[in-house]
């Protein structure tokens, strides 16, 4: 006789509705199916989670899997491996790959790479283009596509769209909510005499305060002119998070662990160009902003900005090494490391990082520990400190620039759509991911 439930979860603490109590959780095929005290129906598979505490799975709403183009960086493979190593059960991946993303065969491309290969769940950002930018309605319909990724400022890849005339195109035009890269790519060229060669801390003076507020002002006005949402990505200045608060009816805003967690001179003296990203880690008065923001509702979303290259590359001489730093594996991590420290509520780390990309992006079924939603779970020992290493890094760059870095929990189990992916902190091999669905 068939078993009720394909997986018991017993005795855990579980965040639910805001609080934590402890339950069971039943689980039947990929479905919550029921939370309750003292389950005793028969379960194919048991799982005695006493003295630790499951939260709804994180989603990492950005993350640069780097293929097709640069396997040896990362792989949509790899990549969902470090996710599912942190906690992380969803991820959004960005468009700039080589070949970009930015059609919809390419788009089907990826999804097709993506099927049966990704041990956590996923949907892709389509590309913005001058070119695409009066066809965007082709991703209204399009399974597994978060939104409409732009690049006004350049970085890594190709896409950029750079004049005004296009980028309020792609405002007006996407039927999706549009993210945006926010730097003005005027002032990053005329600013490009501020380069330092050998110094990485003339990045964030080239990549300036000015750069941020430029951009990010002109694409408030377009969203503000019609009537459409955007999406602000990984916001570095608290001058934004300032101009942003009098927007929020309009434009919502994500920030990264890392803009929480450094700040500059201090982060380059240190860890030098590892650090390096775009936009850059500034000054603490920024990093003490824009916590102002996490912390009065400005920021709506976190996101890692997963952004792999290899050691060796990050390591040569600035400018020539690339900007961008692995965050997938650490960013649940890195915020309950804030909690413990007092810098932010439990149930305020949880909203960022699972409830409200669910509300803000139209996401069925996940961000909360519900009856009738996906099970997607992340399980932490609360109570047992666990040190970051190069080591347990499973991207294909095994490098964080937070290794050596103590947290207070530990990071123990992840469950994806009601499938094993990790336990005891080990990898298995279930690699069960499928692509979000929107509303």
């Amino acid at each position: 006789m068939k078993n009720k439930y394909t997986l018991l979860i017993k005795n855990a603490e579980c965040y639910i509705d805001g609080d934590l109590t402890v339950s069971d959780i039943a689980i039947t095929d990929n479905i919550i199916s029921k939370i309750s005290i003292n389950i005793n129906e028969p379960a194919d598979k048991i799982l005695d989670a006493k003295g630790l505490t499951i939260f709804p799975g994180i989603i990492d709403t950005q993350v640069h899997f780097r293929e097709p183009g640069d396997s040896n960086k990362e792989t949509l493979e790899s990549g969902s491996k470090a996710a599912v190593l942190g906690g992380v059960t969803s991820v959004f991946e960005m468009p700039n790959t080589n070949p970009p993303t930015d059609s919809p065969e390419r788009f089907r491309d990826k999804l097709d790479r993506a099927k049966n290969r990704m041990y956590c769940n996923y949907a892709f950002y389509y590309g913005a283009t001058e070119n695409n930018s009066s066809s965007l309605d082709v991703t209204k319909d399009l399974e597994g596509c978060c939104g409409v990724k732009m690049f006004i400022g350049s970085s890594t890849g190709n896409l950029l769209v750079k004049d005004d005339k296009y980028i309020e195109l792609v405002i007006k035009n996407s039927p999706r909510i549009v993210s945006v890269h926010s730097e003005d790519e005027d002032i990053l060229n005329t600013n490009k005499d501020k380069i330092i060669i050998g110094d990485v801390q003339s990045h964030y003076i080239w990549r300036s305060v000015e750069c941020a507020m430029a951009s990010t002002k002109k694409v408030a006005s377009f969203a503000k002119k019609h009537q459409k949402r955007v999406h602000v990505l990984h916001v570095s200045t608290k001058d934004e998070i300032d101009f942003l608060r009098d927007y929020k009816d309009i434009v919502s805003v994500e920030t990264t662990p890392n803009h929480l967690s450094l700040f500059a001179p201090d982060c380059y003296a240190e860890k030098g160009t590892l650090v390096q990203m775009n936009p850059p880690v500034r000054e603490k008065e920024h990093m003490i902003g824009i916590w102002k923001g996490v912390l009065d509702g400005t920021v709506d979303v976190i996101g890692s900005d997963h952004a792999p290259h290899t050691k060796e590359q990050k390591l040569q001489e600035y400018p020539a090494s690339p900007s961008g730093m692995p965050g997938v594996q650490t960013i649940f991590l890195l915020m309950l490391k804030h909690f413990k420290e007092g810098k932010i509520k439990l149930s305020k780390v949880i909203s960022l990082l699972s409830e409200n990309p669910c509300k803000l992006f139209g996401i069925q079924k996940r961000g909360y520990i519900k009856e009738g939603f996906y099970a997607d779970l992340a399980i932490i020992d609360m109570n047992k400190e666990f040190t970051i290493t190069n080591d347990w890094i499973a991207s294909n760059c095994k490098w964080t620039p937070f290794d050596g870095w103590k947290v207070k929990v530990t990071p123990f189990g992840t469950i994806v759509n009601g499938n094993i992916s990790v336990w005891q902190g080990k990898l298995a091999d279930n690699k069960s991911g499928k692509p979000l669905q929107f509303n």
